[in-house]
């Protein structure tokens, strides 16, 4: 399970560093892609072998099946946890996210995602602002 939050500095290689609970789960290696709302995704490679199986079986007569599959697919990469657990992300990437010097590294349970600090704490401003009605919506679909 890869959950919490935590703040990192990306160095001027364009390494971060993985939380140390978070290392094993990337032990084998990982797949960074672009991911929603302007962050990034990092998978272990069994889940991400399961998302991108999923991607490429979308019909692809539909445009937003591949646009979807375009977003994901097109901006992956594998990275490997140095000695100290960081990762090396690509500059198209680091651009993407507009990932500066300060990091939030965000667990969601299966993946973990990377955040430019400003853009996080300003998407959780907005998120927390209107949980009450995002609860409500998913109310309707049982959760």
């Amino acid at each position: 399970m890869l959950l919490g939050e935590y703040k990192h500095n990306l160095d001027t290689k364009g390494r971060v560093a993985i939380p140390a609970k978070f290392r094993d789960k990337f032990i084998s290696g990982a797949i960074v892609t672009r991911g929603l709302d302007r962050c990034l995704f990092v998978f272990g490679k069994a889940e991400w072998e399961t998302l991108a199986q999923k991607i490429i079986s979308l019909p692809l007569a539909q445009s937003d099946s591949r646009a979807f599959a375009r977003l994901m697919l097109s901006g992956a990469t594998d990275v490997e946890l140095d000695s100290q657990g960081r990762i090396l992300l690509p500059d198209s990437l680091r651009s993407y996210a507009g990932l500066k010097k300060e990091i939030v590294v965000t667990g969601m349970y299966t993946r973990v995602e990377l955040w430019d600090a400003d853009t996080w704490n300003a998407y959780k401003t907005k998120t927390e602002g209107a949980a009450d009605e995002i609860a409500e919506k998913l109310s309707e679909i049982g959760i």
